[in-house]
Parts: structure tokens; sequence; C-alpha cells
């Protein structure tokens, strides 16, 4: 890409990670190769089912998959998944970078930071001085003002009305 941006989609309303991959699958179209990783997820999503069909131009790069909230983990689950998230983070930036990617999608990176499971600074350092053709997406709630500043696109996504207020648990192929 000639220019890359910076993009945030955030907000307590559904369909951050699937505007996130969109947009993978837009630059994909284009021949464009995309990377992607998912924090504080459990690697068992319809979206990553559909981009495997895609192809090695756009790349999964999984993680321990993580089965329960953050906040029911033991201390010793929290700090297994604290390390595995900053390595994680300090492996797919670097592989961005020596694989000339065009798109890095950090899908849950905000949720991440803002749980210190990544350090805020660290990614803050990165989009600073990312390569100048490289276009990165963050998603997840409540990004940090130190983020909001740097990227170009920031989109919320706000929930008026979602079926779990109904007790309608998440379905295959819509929600997960």
């Amino acid at each position: 890409m000639e220019l890359g941006l910076i993009h945030i989609y955030c907000g307590d309303g559904k369909g951050k990670t699937t505007a996130a991959m969109g947009l993978g699958m837009r630059a994909v179209g284009r021949e464009k190769r995309v990377l992607l990783t998912q924090f504080l997820k459990d690697n068992e999503t319809g979206e990553l089912n559909s981009i495997e069909k895609l192809g090695e131009k756009f790349e999964i790069f999984k993680g321990i998959p993580v089965k329960k909230f953050f906040k029911f983990m033991s201390t010793e689950e929290q700090e297994e998944t604290r390390r595995e998230h900053e390595e994680r983070f300090r492996k797919i930036t670097k592989k961005a970078i020596s694989d000339d990617v065009d798109l890095l999608i950090l899908d849950e990176i905000i949720a991440s930071t803002n749980l210190q499971l990544v350090s805020l600074d660290e990614v803050v350092e990165f989009l600073k001085n990312k390569p100048v053709g490289l276009e990165v997406v963050l998603t997840g709630r409540n990004p940090d003002d130190k983020l909001i500043e740097l990227a170009d696109y920031v989109s919320e996504i706000k929930a008026v009305k979602h079926p779990y207020e109904k007790g309608i648990n998440s379905r295959i192929g819509i929600e997960k």
C-alpha cells in the first residue's frame, strides 16, 4: 500500500470484529496480504472458518485459546495469558514487517491493553513507528485516548438493542 493508516473499531455494539475482517476480505480481493490475530478469544468463530478458505493472502496468527473471561481466571491463568499476549504482539508485529504485509488486524488488542495484558506504550510505539505502507486495525471497547489520537479512522459501534437482553444466547453463524 502507498499509505497505511490506522483504524479503530470500538464501542459496546456487535460487529467490531466482523467489520475488521470485512476490511481484510476487501483487501484480499485487491490482492493485498492480510495478517490477523485475535486476543482474548477462543479461535472458534465463523469468520475464522471463512478466512481459512481464502488461502495464503489472509493469514491467521492464532494464539492460545482463551476459554473464559479474564475476571474469572485464576492469578496464574491471568499471568499466563499476559505472557502469551505480550509475546504474540511482539511476534505478529515483527512478522507483519518482515513479511511485508499490507493490512494487520489486531482484534481485541484494545481490551488487552485495558487489562494490561499487552503494554499500551508498546502498542503506541509500534503504531508511531510502523512501516509507512502498513494499514493497521485495532478493535475493542474503550480505547485509550493515546490510541484515538494516533488513529486515522475511529468508528464507534453502539449497542441499541441486542437479543442477549431477551435471554437469547450466541448463535452459530450469527454471533459466533
